[in-house]
């Protein structure tokens, strides 16, 4: 439900509320925030994928995940739906796009904390580099 609420809010927001003047989509904000949208929804795309096969039919226990981003953080898949969100609210540039983002991060964050501890005490040979969310620092 809270997903349609929300859908509903930044819909109306953008299509009643918000004028943009008819240049705004070659706007640096507009096109770098678009790139980074696209580039968010492709990194969550591709770690679902991975996630999705990482047992085969019939398969039970846990196994660690690995390419795309997984090389490097924990939560790939969380750290591409957050560089999604805020993709769109850098291109949008609106409350409901900025506040849909920072809600995003202050959600999906912790729980990518929570998995990489959970990872590195469940499997001794995890890798030690690999950080919890954002590539090479966090």
């Amino acid at each position: 439900m809270e997903v349609v609420s929300n859908t509903m809010f930044v819909v109306r927001y953008l299509s009643y509320l918000k004028v943009y003047d008819e240049d705004w989509i070659y706007s640096p904000q507009c096109v770098f925030g678009s790139f980074l949208f696209l580039s968010g929804l492709y990194i969550n795309s591709t770690s679902d994928t991975i996630l999705t096969n990482l047992r085969q039919p019939g398969e039970v226990g846990y196994k660690i995940p690995h390419g795309g981003l997984f090389e490097y953080v924990s939560g790939a898949n969380y750290f591409g739906e957050i560089v999604e969100w805020f993709g769109f609210g850098l291109a949008t540039l609106s409350l409901p796009g900025i506040t849909f983002a920072v809600c995003t991060l202050a959600n999906i964050g912790p729980r990518a904390i929570q998995h990489h501890q959970w990872y590195l005490k469940k499997f001794e040979n995890y890798p030690k580099k690999r950080k919890a969310l954002i590539p090479f620092i966090f």
